[in-house]
C-alpha cells in the first residue's frame, strides 16, 4: 500500500454562503464542487490551478456531528477556540498582504521574515486561522 497525495482537507464555517464569497472572491479560490447531498451540502473549493487538493467547507452538523456536538462545536468556532488552520503559499508575501489588506481581510500578524521564508497570518470570517507564506529555496 502506496498512499501519495492529500487531496482533500476540511475546516469548519458557520454560513457556507458566507465562506464561498470569503475563500472565492477575497481569497481567490475556486469552486470545485458545490453539491447537495440532501444530508449535507458538500463545498469545496481550491487555488486555482490546483483541483486536487480541494477544502471542504463543512458546516458543523449531521452526519458527523450530533446537534448538541455541533452547537459545542459552533460556540467554539465563534470564540475563535477551535478554528482549523490552513497554510498557503504564495510567489509574493508583501504583495499578497497587501491585495487581502485592500480587500478588508482580518490580518493577524504583518508579514515578517522567518528562518523558512517571509509570512503572515490572516482569520477567515468564522476564526479559521491562515498562514500565506512565501517559501525560501531549500538548501
Amino acid at each position: 500500500m502506496t498512499m501519495n497525495a492529500i487531496s482533500r482537507s476540511q475546516i469548519y464555517v458557520l454560513d457556507q454562503d458566507a465562506a464561498l464569497d470569503f475563500y472565492v472572491n477575497k481569497l481567490g479560490m475556486e469552486v470545485n464542487t458545490d453539491q447537495d447531498l440532501g444530508f449535507m451540502r458538500w463545498l469545496t473549493v481550491n487555488l486555482p490551478g490546483d483541483p486536487e487538493r480541494e477544502i471542504l467547507l463543512e458546516k458543523p452538523g449531521p452526519p458527523a456531528l450530533d446537534p448538541a456536538t455541533a452547537e459545542q462545536v459552533r460556540e467554539l468556532l465563534t470564540k475563535g477556540a477551535l478554528g482549523g488552520y490552513l497554510f498557503i503559499t504564495t510567489d509574493d508575501a508583501h504583495k499578497t498582504y497587501e491585495d487581502l489588506v485592500a480587500k478588508g481581510v482580518e490580518i493577524t500578524d504583518e508579514p515578517t521574515e522567518r528562518p523558512y521564508g517571509i509570512d503572515f497570518g490572516i482569520r477567515d470570517p468564522f476564526g479559521n486561522r491562515i498562514r500565506i507564506g512565501q517559501m525560501f529555496p531549500r538548501a
